[in-house]
């Protein structure tokens, strides 16, 4: 990407106070869009966007009632504009299916899969009104997969895919793409703590073709790809961006 690819371009970001989202909201920045960026911790984000002249911060709790049409009536009030939708805030809480309370399960669907759902809902007028709206999701390489002790996380990431591609469906007639990242082993501050165990950290670097674990940056520069003019005609699909760990067994 040449800099200043997004020039004069909106963007929102959901769940940018650190790791991936952050990544992404900075590459965006980095590029000239306004970049809007949403998180419960308004703290973080002040740590994190303060430097950048062309960010906006924006504290919502993404679960609450309501919270999607507050975070659009907001965007309304300040410019009314948006181009590039990332739903990037998420959870990952460890269970099997035996173990899989109604409560956890909940807590999962509400941030993973309804918040995307209705956050998207909310602000299509705004990218209909966008001569390239995009709309960018994020899943998981438990997307297409399933692991051990993830069983509602990985239900709720295979359930980001296939809303994915029905968004695609729908919203094709509008000039609208909609397309979903599919992560795999990408070192966080939220991952760090995982991959301090050496054995872990091994299994991963070992089942990446790549031979590396990924970093949020790695996701980033391929969500300014999706974004992008060049992937215009690219829509309903999960790429990859896990260094080849999918493909390996």
């Amino acid at each position: 990407m040449s800099q200043g690819d997004f020039n004069n371009k909106v963007v929102l970001v959901t769940g940018a106070a650190s790791g991936i989202g952050e990544a992404i909201a900075k590459a965006f920045l980095e590029q000239g869009a306004e970049v809007i960026v949403v998180d419960l911790d308004i703290s973080a984000l002040n740590n994190c966007f303060d430097s950048y002249d062309l960010a906006k911060s924006l504290q919502q709790d993404l679960t609450v009632a309501n919270a999607a049409a507050t975070i659009a009536d907001w965007v309304a009030r300040n410019g009314g504009r948006l181009d590039i939708l990332v739903n990037n805030a998420g959870r990952a809480l460890p269970s099997e299916i035996g173990t899989t309370t109604d409560e956890l399960w909940q807590t999962m669907m509400d941030i993973n899969v309804n918040a995307m759902f209705r956050l998207t809902r909310e602000l299509l007028p705004l990218l209909k009104d966008s001569d390239a709206g995009r709309i960018i999701n994020l899943g998981s390489i438990m997307s297409d997969m399933a692991g051990p002790n993830l069983f509602a996380y990985g239900t709720t990431k295979h359930a980001v895919a296939g809303m994915t591609k029905s968004m695609s469906v729908d919203l094709g007639k509008f000039g609208i793409t909609a397309n979903y990242l599919q992560p795999g082993a990408i070192v966080t501050a939220l991952s760090k703590p995982f991959f301090d165990d050496a054995t872990f950290k091994q299994y991963w670097e070992d089942k990446a073709s790549m031979g590396r674990l990924g970093q949020p940056e790695d996701v980033a520069h391929a969500a300014l790809f999706l974004a992008s003019e060049k992937s215009s005609f690219i829509t309903g699909v999960g790429l990859n961006v896990d260094g080849g760990a999918i493909v390996m067994f």
